[in-house]
């Protein structure tokens, strides 16, 4: 798709984080069924819930600019679940192959959180001021997540060096 503007770049910049939010549901469901331990699969659970409501944000925001979604390819979120998947399946000791699946998850996060720091800019650059709102409602989102993770990373690890101490 040619860009010839900024609202042009916008729209790319949105469809390509609705994308990316459509996929990480898949992305936050299939690790949750991967996961072991019920913590895990819970916040999985729930930042799959979390996410699908971003979803109705980020179409909320299509809305108030009265644009539709580009398609776009998608091939790195398939490389990552693809790697994802072998790699985890390579891991056998519980405690680090739940360690490498939260490590993943702040990886997959923290890109995310990256991509909504451009678009609150982008829209607030564009006048899209309500679109700003929506989308920094989902950056609190992420934000939230990766302050869970890591207490759930700190909890796993104090564990583990309890266990060795007993």
């Amino acid at each position: 798709m040619a860009v010839n503007n900024p609202q042009e770049m916008f729209v790319l910049l949105l469809s390509d984080v609705r994308r990316k939010t459509e996929r990480s549901v898949d992305f936050y469901s299939e690790a949750s069924k991967i996961a072991e331990d019920p913590d895990i699969k819970e916040a999985l659970a729930a930042r799959s819930f979390v996410a699908t409501k971003s979803l109705d944000k980020i179409d909320e925001a299509f809305k108030l600019i009265n644009q539709k979604p580009v398609e776009l390819s998608g091939k790195t979120e398939e490389v990552f679940i693809e790697d994802f998947k072998r790699e985890v399946a390579e891991i056998k000791g519980p405690v680090v192959r739940r360690l490498f699946i939260l490590s993943k998850l702040m990886h997959l996060t923290h890109w995310r959180i990256g991509e909504y720091l451009a678009l609150v800019a982008a829209a607030d650059a564009t006048g899209n001021f309500g679109v700003g709102v929506l989308l920094e409602s989902c950056l609190g989102d992420y934000l939230a997540f990766v302050e869970r993770n890591r207490r759930i990373i700190r909890k796993t690890v104090q564990a583990k060096v309890a266990a060795r101490g007993a």
